[in-house]
């Protein structure tokens, strides 16, 4: 059994954060900013805006594409770090708002990496046989859990959702490999201190900030560069390919330096890689399968091209993905 992508989607708040907007809180510059990350807005999710209501959207989204019904799912994952609640889990609360009655629905919490490590174990389900069609959404609300007095930090990150409708096929397979690692060494690299079991919600917790993104930005820099080389590579390899034979790059829109190295690291000019970050930011799982319903949508994915993604973020979690493009808009 092969897997088949049918449909895109995405989903972004109205709302939008300029580099001018954030000169006026914090010490920066629009030049500062763009010279450094590449990233030139975000989009803020308002009151009322939630991770799973973006998830909804972008779900539906590529769920009209595919030309499905919700009831016809059977598997729901949603790679998140900033879910709507600790529990249930935000897929629960999307497969109601959606009426996939009929799927199984769970999170995976694998921070900028999560949407390939959801299309890694949906990938799995449906060549396995467990499963004919599922949903696979990356999606955060970052701006709720960003200290915005932090100049290093507040201007790197934006909300968002994508999502992606997986079939089981007998002929077509879009999806060729997927390859996830993780090093749990640096967890304290990169992560959120408060909320779990070890700085539970409590006056103490909230009063130091410990609900904050804690980012060591110059080591995380070092690390994302390998380790999506890496990822990227393995890919490669494991279906005998060259870089040079690559249609398109998606990686993950975290920093247009990161981006950049990799791209160098790998060979690839940089008209063979896809960034959107200038317009999004970093919005973690959710950058991925945007940029990648973004490059559909806009006609840059042509039947049988190959499609390399690959991620990296808190944990260290890391990932790719090669797919062969079998989508055809028209």
């Amino acid at each position: 059994m092969n897997t088949r992508i049918t449909g895109t989607g995405s989903a972004l708040p109205a709302k939008i954060l300029t580099n001018a907007d954030l000169e006026l809180m914090v010490d920066t510059t629009d030049e500062w900013i763009t010279a450094r990350t590449g990233i030139k807005e975000r989009h803020i999710a308002s009151a009322g805006e939630y991770t799973s209501t973006l998830s909804s959207e972008a779900a539906l989204k590529a769920i009209k594409m595919a030309g499905i019904s919700p009831e016809e799912l059977d598997l729901i994952i949603v790679g998140t770090v900033t879910p709507d609640f600790p529990f249930p889990s935000t897929a629960c609360i999307i497969q109601n708002d959606i009426g996939a009655r009929n799927a199984v629905a769970f999170d995976v919490s694998a921070a900028c990496s999560g949407f390939i490590y959801g299309l890694s174990i949906a990938d799995n389900f449906i060549k396995s046989g467990r499963t004919k069609k599922a949903l696979v959404i990356g999606a955060e609300v970052l701006s709720r859990v960003v200290d915005w007095s932090d100049r290093n930090t507040c201007i790197l990150f934006g909300d968002g959702a994508g999502a992606v409708i997986l079939e089981a096929s007998d002929d077509l397979n879009s999806v060729l490999s997927t390859h996830i690692f993780s090093n749990g060494s640096c967890w304290d690299l990169l992560y959120q201190p408060g909320g779990g079991s070890r700085n539970p919600p409590s006056d103490r917790s909230i009063d130091p900030g410990l609900f904050f993104i804690n980012m060591e930005g110059n080591e995380v820099y070092k690390h994302a560069v390998r380790a999506m080389e890496e990822a990227a590579v393995a890919a490669l390899d494991a279906n005998s390919m060259k870089a040079a034979e690559l249609s398109i790059f998606i990686p993950h829109q975290a920093n247009i330096r990161i981006v950049n190295a990799t791209a160098k690291r790998l060979g690839l000019p940089m008209e063979k890689v896809f960034i959107n970050l200038h317009n999004y930011g970093n919005t973690s799982a959710a950058s991925i399968p945007i940029a990648l319903d973004e490059a559909n949508r806009q006609g840059r994915l042509k039947i049988g091209d190959s499609i390399l993604l690959a991620a990296f973020g808190g944990g260290f979690t890391f990932g790719s993905a090669l797919l062969r493009w079998q989508l055809d808009l028209k």
